[in-house]
């Protein structure tokens, strides 16, 4: 399984990532450069990642029957983080609504990435063969570098977005090196 252990310990740098990202943040006040910054970097991150994820695992899980519900729910929990994050941009930052928005974010998304690490990816390691992993490596590497370039910053209030887009399948990987609170390389 070391292959296999391989793609989860990738995917879990991401959230360790995500997760400084978001703690940094949220010591952040008002319209402040260093919000903005730090808003923006974990946007790409959070939004780059679940491309990884769902073309290098789930794709690989989705066709798995013993792992194809919990699959599916990490995907729309995806896709629910992305219209958090979306309406998050949308929201001046100065405002007491951004940072009750941002609270909302960061329970939806430690739920979901604790949920993956506990729950998800010790049961999928049970179902992976030689070949999943060797495809989930080649995969990763090359879409990690893709989703990280096109990566935005995309403001819609989560009304709107409801309004406008039914729930769909997304994607998003790791796009900067350095921890913010340590500035070590990652």
């Amino acid at each position: 399984m070391t292959a296999s252990f391989d793609i989860f310990g990738r995917l879990i740098m991401d959230h360790e990532l995500h997760r400084d990202l978001i703690d940094a943040l949220g010591e952040t006040h008002g319209e402040s450069e260093q919000r903005a910054e730090l808003f923006e970097r974990l946007t790409k991150e959070v939004k780059s990642h679940p491309a990884v994820e769902e073309h290098a695992l789930y794709s690989t899980m989705m066709r798995k029957p013993e792992t194809t519900d919990e699959t599916r729910h990490s995907v729309a929990e995806h896709q629910e983080i992305e219209e958090l994050l979306n309406d998050l941009a949308a929201t001046p930052m100065a405002s007491g609504a951004w940072m009750t928005k941002f609270r909302t974010l960061r329970e939806r998304y430690f739920h979901h990435i604790d949920e993956e690490e506990r729950e998800n990816f010790p049961d999928y390691a049970r179902y992976l063969t030689a070949e999943d992993e060797a495809h989930m490596r080649a995969v990763f590497e090359r879409r990690k570098r893709a989703e990280c370039a096109e990566a935005e910053v995309t403001p819609e209030l989560l009304e709107d977005a409801k309004a406008e887009h039914p729930r769909q399948a997304w994607s998003f990987p790791f796009c900067a090196l350095i921890s913010p609170r340590s500035g070590a390389a990652t």
